[in-house]
């Protein structure tokens, strides 16, 4: 039975993460955060030389 309990309470506490409609830094919302964030990363990876992004790591890369 406590097991169960457990469960479940570990369950309810993994679905209390930020809403994309709830307040978040500089008072946007998380979702809004989230899209300048990946827009600030393509901006910043735009403006780099050439020979810096043969160097830089592809977070899409799959491995085998």
């Amino acid at each position: 039975m406590r097991t169960v309990v457990n469960i479940i309470i570990l369950a309810g506490l993994t679905a209390c993460g930020p809403a994309q409609n709830d307040p978040g830094p500089g008072g946007v919302t998380v979702g809004e955060a989230e899209a300048l964030d990946e827009a600030a990363k393509m901006l910043d990876e735009r403006n780099l030389p050439p020979d810096l992004m043969d160097d830089m790591p592809s977070g899409d890369v799959q491995s085998e």
